[in-house]
């Protein structure tokens, strides 16, 4: 399994005129689970985000998420890809971008296929992949507090 993923990152001259700082197929795909692969995109730390700095993030070891900061990543999860139920203390923004997989929400399954968007809430959760191809998702993780439900804090977990 691999990831074939063009990558570009804008900037801008000495002068303010506008430019192709990064144009690349991406070459940090890492695996930590088996059936699962990612690659990372782009991340930031602080808000407002800083577009002044020529540093390429993508190569910075981070966990799945910043605390007060983003994380841009595409994920492969091939068929039969390994379990992980887990909770991230984030907004997600998921787009499916090939494939079709199925979100285990504490048991409520929700199909997703190439075109469905998802925005994700601090919900545990595990994507189960039953079919034959990988289904490629592109995630935006913006920082979020721990979600509170019933007067109890649901923190990040898994």
């Amino acid at each position: 399994m691999s990831l074939n993923i063009r990558r570009i990152v804008t900037g801008h001259d000495d002068q303010g005129r506008a430019k192709v700082l990064i144009d690349e197929t991406v070459g940090n795909a890492v695996s930590q689970r088996p059936g699962a692969l990612y690659s990372v995109v782009w991340s930031s730390e602080g808000f407002p985000v800083d577009n002044d700095t020529e540093l390429d993030p993508s190569r910075k070891k981070i966990g799945t998420t910043i605390p007060n900061g983003t994380v841009f990543r595409i994920v492969s999860f091939g068929p039969g890809v390994a379990p992980r139920n887990h909770r991230t203390d984030s907004t997600d923004y998921a787009v499916v971008m090939s494939g079709e997989i199925d979100m285990d929400l504490d048991g409520t399954i929700v199909h997703l296929k190439a075109g469905d968007v998802l925005v994700q809430r601090g919900t545990i959760h595990n994507w189960i992949n039953n079919g034959s191809d990988p289904c490629v998702i592109a995630f935006v993780l913006i920082s979020a507090k721990s979600v509170t439900a019933g007067g109890k804090l649901l923190p990040a977990q898994g």
